[in-house]
């Protein structure tokens, strides 16, 4: 009995530790920084605020605060790449939808919409042609001019294809 109740402790106890994010499988590795999200979209959505939808594309799960669009007062827009690319500095995902608004109005709200009035601000809840992950962000020493040169010379099929 005293076995069984220190196996259970034991088990407990190691199933507390801090969480360790599945990648690949079964695969299991901390992730030491943010990723390297490049995609391209159907429309110019290039100042509007992304929002994190469900998997059904119905519901807004996750939005932006005002205040976390902006970086020492400066916006956080993705970077332009070569061929209509875009480098994402906001987190997105294959489940992103755009709002109607830009990352200036937004920023000067002072605090976010409520769900209802987001769900009447999304401009676009399948707005992806294309969503590569390049590996982590701490990878490249020039990222702008890296990832450009991958575009450029037909690349892009070397990493993982998101969408």
């Amino acid at each position: 009995m005293r076995y069984c109740l220190f196996m259970v402790l034991i088990t407990f106890s190691f199933s507390c530790c801090a969480p360790i994010k599945k990648i690949q499988g079964d695969q299991s590795a901390a992730i030491p920084g943010p990723p390297t999200i490049v995609y391209k979209t159907k429309a110019d959505y290039f100042k509007n605020v992304p929002v994190l939808l469900s998997d059904d594309k119905q519901t807004i799960v996750a939005y932006p605060d005002p205040k976390d669009l902006t970086i020492d007062n400066k916006l956080c827009l993705p970077i332009q790449l070569k061929k209509g690319y875009l480098l994402d500095n906001r987190g997105i995902s294959s489940n992103v939808g755009f709002l109607k608004i830009s990352y200036q109005e937004y920023s000067n709200l002072a605090s976010p919409p409520s769900i209802n009035e987001l769900k009447n601000l999304l401009l676009d809840a399948d707005p992806l042609i294309e969503l590569y992950d390049l590996g982590l962000r701490y990878n490249y020493k020039s990222i702008e001019k890296e990832i450009n040169q991958i575009i450029t010379r037909n690349k892009l099929s070397n990493y993982k294809q998101l969408k």
